[in-house]
């Protein structure tokens, strides 16, 4: 079985097997994208409320917008994007808080331009044939609830994944900021070797074998080190989609740099 990261070789040699979702948006789709994939498009999948847009969605919009694009619950999804894979690890991420089996969830190694390198793009979208998505919250979700992430707190590993003027700002105490252009190549358009993650993981002081909970704003940055970790085989990982200020509302303790 593949695992949470697959090779440009692996889709090319498997996408007619497996659901290929591209998450940019549509007339970046449009214009190119890897033969077979549906588009997804990020906003899709994000909660467009008022008071704090970008996060989960239901589960039922989420449901019908895959069931939409043609995939069904049990499906293998490759899911790819136009930035090295941080949207598509958002979009990795919230299949997986809402049931999809994590075995069957795989992020491709470099975004569209790192394809297009090696492989030829489409511009004509698939038939789609309307789907059944079951979708509910998995009881096993790496979703925390802000009294989980205080429990939490003495004995995990805390990363915010914001960037560095948003944590001077105000972040949990103790928590590890973390940046996540430190896990690719950019002028591979790749994620790094599994050895140089780990050299990077370790040097910034995320360890693989102690608990891990992390945050930003809405999920996305998290959401590609989420993967990252899961790529390396950590197993106790998890997030708090609230962001610093919902984290601040509930009481949480929070300082500045």
């Amino acid at each position: 079985m593949a695992g949470r990261v697959v090779s440009t070789e692996w889709l090319e040699a498997n996408r007619t097997a497996v659901s290929v979702v591209d998450v940019r948006r549509e007339w970046e789709y449009d214009e190119k994208h890897v033969p077979g994939a549906v588009n997804v498009p990020y906003e899709s999948f994000r909660d467009p409320g008022e008071q704090t847009p970008g996060k989960l969605p239901t589960a039922k919009a989420f449901g019908d917008l895959l069931g939409s694009a043609g995939i069904e619950s049990d499906d293998v999804i490759v899911a790819y994007d136009g930035t090295f894979g941080t949207y598509a690890s958002r979009f990795l991420l919230t299949a997986e808080v809402f049931g999809h089996d994590p075995d069957r969830l795989h992020l491709l190694h470099t975004d569209i331009d790192g394809w297009e390198r090696e492989h030829a793009t489409a511009a004509e979208p698939p038939d789609i044939t309307p789907r059944s998505y079951d979708c509910e919250r998995a009881a096993d979700s790496p979703l925390l609830a802000a009294e989980e992430l205080e429990d939490a707190l003495d004995s995990a590993v805390i990363v915010d994944t914001r960037d560095d003027i948003e944590y001077d700002t105000v972040h949990i105490p103790g928590a590890i900021n973390f940046q996540w252009r430190s896990l690719v190549d950019e002028a591979d358009r790749a994620l790094l070797p599994a050895d140089e993650l780990r050299s990077v993981l370790t040097a910034e002081g995320i360890p693989l074998d102690r608990p891990v909970r992390l945050y930003c704003n809405t999920a996305r940055r998290l959401s590609f080190l989420y993967v990252v970790l899961r790529h390396l085989g950590h197993d106790d990982v998890a997030f708090y989609e609230g962001g610093i200020d919902n984290w601040a509302d509930y009481g949480g303790p929070v300082e500045t740099t």
